[in-house]
């Protein structure tokens, strides 16, 4: 989901929520991610797991953040926005948008929903478009890319892998 907030100075910005985080229990402090690179004034709220007075585990998967990843430690600055990542899990996130408006939409997610579940990778929806999916290390995306690379021909859907 997407929520509204109004900053000091009554900067009005998009904060991109997580519904169900993979790491809902083992989560006790959000931060947010600065996405004004990509639209101004717009965030993603980050579930992490505190570990000390200044660094943090990520305790969900990124729809829209680059370059962090479940289980990165990363620090924040004190507006509550990462401000580093200082270690790296090995984890990559496979990132899926289906296109809003085309006709298949529906049986595509549900396509995919039921492929990722057989999987057993943790997984994240975002309004059943935005689609992010938990690649530990070791674990590789082959068995999903073959789903994906039809769709995305037929320009149903774009995806990408961060790390």
């Amino acid at each position: 989901m997407a929520a509204l907030a109004v900053l000091p100075g009554r900067r009005v910005i998009t904060i991109i929520t997580h519904d169900n985080p993979i790491g809902r229990g083992a989560s006790n402090y959000m931060i947010h991610a600065d996405l004004s690179e990509r639209q101004d004034g717009w965030r993603e709220q980050l579930w992490t797991h505190q570990l000390s007075p200044d660094r943090f585990e990520i305790a969900c998967l990124p729809f829209f953040t680059y370059g962090i990843c479940h289980r990165d430690i990363v620090t924040i600055n004190d507006q509550h926005v990462v401000s580093a990542v200082v270690e790296k899990s090995g984890h990559r996130t496979l990132r899926v948008a289906l296109v809003q408006r085309h006709p298949q939409r529906d049986q595509l997610h549900e396509l995919l929903h039921g492929k990722v579940v057989a999987s057993g990778l943790a997984h994240e929806w975002l309004q059943g478009t935005y689609l992010s999916v938990d690649l530990p290390p070791g674990t590789g995306p082959d068995s999903l890319v073959k789903i994906l690379t039809g769709p995305r021909e037929a320009g149903a859907l774009f995806w990408e892998i961060d790390f």
